[in-house]
């Protein structure tokens, strides 16, 4: 059974908000929801008495020499896990709306955000592959790689667009290897032509299912006072830290991590962390 929302999508945003920015400023205003959501200050009012009032019972207090509402001391957060990387996604997101809209005075919030390159996907491209995978359809498509960099026609059957934190793929069913391959999205080429439903979907793909779990610890050449340094680093609780990942993404997930599957490297201060459990997932890397 689905989860339903308990407010309204553009509710729920405005009060994740006001929790991101009064948690990690110390200081949250009408203007912080006026700026950002392009809304009254009467409706930001009400919606501040509203998260106060109702979503967050007495998580805020107003403070006259602030001039703003602050946390109180058993503030909890209720709409946000509370976690420093939600408000740095915020910081990340203006900063990208920055870039789209360079004309427009928009906050920066004294941050620079990196963004990797872009990949080139056209829409023509994208919106086949979304109908396939929304209605269970096949299609057709041309698709090159690194060993045939020759055009190649395939015909697949997609059921989930992944992004690895470098570039997207699309995870489907391939008729040409008999088999759920993952696809990189600008590698695909020309247009692809709906083919009608498939038999495979997702629920057939049983590694797209699989979980494991991938315990990462300070790598044991560096010193003991390194490693501490490693571990806090990581957020490790006893000198580890357990990621739970879905099988077929672990490899992607390492590849972020700049964790490097092969043998260890001379420097251990290179790569700093290692995989302390890797005879469990080898059968996972690529």
């Amino acid at each position: 059974m689905e989860q339903t929302l308990p407010y309204r999508w553009d509710l729920l945003l405005r009060y994740r908000f006001i929790e991101c920015i009064a948690l990690w400023e110390g200081r949250l205003t009408t203007r912080h929801l006026v700026e950002t959501f392009g809304i009254g200050r009467q409706q930001a009012s009400k919606d501040i008495n509203t998260y106060n009032r109702t979503v967050a019972p007495d998580n805020l207090r107003y403070d006259k020499f602030l001039k703003g509402y602050e946390p109180n001391a058993a503030f909890k957060p209720t709409v946000t896990r509370g976690l420093a990387e939600e408000y740095l996604q915020l910081l990340a997101n203006r900063s990208e709306l920055h870039r789209t809209f360079s004309s427009v005075a928009l906050p920066q919030g004294n941050t620079e955000v990196l963004a990797p390159p872009i990949r080139p996907v056209s829409p023509e491209l994208l919106r086949p592959l979304l109908q396939a995978a929304r209605e269970q359809q096949r299609l057709e498509v041309d698709y090159v790689s690194l060993n045939n960099p020759n055009r190649e026609g395939r015909i697949i059957a997609p059921h989930t667009l992944v992004w690895t934190g470098t570039r997207w793929h699309v995870r489907g069913w391939c008729e040409k290897n008999q088999g759920f391959r993952d696809f990189v999205l600008s590698r695909f080429r020309g247009t692809p032509e709906l083919l009608g439903p498939t038999t495979q979907c997702s629920d057939d793909d049983q590694d797209w299912h699989k979980t494991i779990e991938i315990i990462l610890k300070p790598d044991p050449r560096l010193s003991e006072e390194q490693q501490d340094v490693v571990a806090k680093d990581f957020g490790m609780n006893q000198g580890q830290l357990c990621v739970i990942v879905r099988a077929r993404l672990a490899n992607y997930l390492l590849q972020l991590l700049n964790i490097h599957t092969g043998e260890a490297l001379s420097d251990p201060k290179a790569q700093q962390v290692i995989i302390a459990n890797r005879a469990n997932i080898t059968a996972w890397l690529f």
